[in-house]
């Protein structure tokens, strides 16, 4: 799986150095027979601190770091682009979103909602159903609003990445087990990028059985 994520961040045309950090031996091992690899700290509180160690390793200057999760195999070329496409020298952390189209994804915890102010910046990140439609029965929620999941890539100005690593864990993240809300409860931005390609996120058993099913719709 982490090969195929590494294949394909190979094919975007807006990476200049891929590296996967890692505190398994095994993967190192394994990444170093057709990669670069990094090996890491195992006691890193989030992946994002994993990021920023790997990153400073390198002792080179870039002005963007993405962090591209190993579990998203699924994850394309032009969605690594769009998401760079964004990335203006002002933007201080960019991720990217997907419009959901299903009942199940929308009730799902493990799907990550988001919701947007008017210039694409996020307001909130929650596992929760966000908005509450309160005029409307929640079967027909999708009916009457646009609901948005986060797709699981980062990319960070360099001097921010170094800044947000240095916080402490807060209140809301620690609530919904998602570092993104310490960023925006210290006053960071986050800047979202709308995509229409479909992303799944491998992190339990089950989502290898819908991985195979969504492999055998692609085929």
């Amino acid at each position: 799986m982490i090969q195929r994520v590494y294949e394909q961040v190979k094919k975007s045309s807006g990476i200049s150095h891929i590296t996967v950090a890692t505190d398994n031996a095994k993967i190192f091992d394994h990444v170093k027979t057709f990669g670069n690899a990094c090996m890491t700290k195992e006691d890193h509180p989030s992946g994002t601190d994993r990021c920023y160690e790997a990153f400073t390793s390198l002792h080179e200057d870039f002005d963007y770091v993405m962090n591209i999760q190993g579990d998203e195999p699924f994850i394309q070329p032009d969605q690594i682009e769009q998401l760079a496409g964004v990335l203006d020298g002002k933007t201080e952390i960019a991720t990217l979103v997907k419009k959901i189209d299903n009942k199940e994804e929308l009730d799902n915890p493990g799907e990550v909602k988001v919701v947007m102010d008017n210039t694409n910046k996020a307001l909130y990140f929650s596992r929760s159903i966000i908005p509450y439609l309160r005029n409307a029965p929640t079967k027909e929620w999708l009916d009457h609003y646009g609901y948005y999941k986060h797709i699981g890539l980062y990319a960070f100005r360099s001097d921010i990445l170094k800044q947000i690593t240095s916080l402490p864990v807060s209140s809301l993240e620690r609530a919904e087990s998602l570092e993104q809300l310490r960023w925006l409860e210290n006053g960071y931005q986050i800047k979202v990028a709308i995509t229409n390609t479909e992303s799944i996120c491998i992190e339990t058993p089950e989502d290898i059985d819908r991985a195979i099913e969504y492999m055998k719709h692609l085929a």
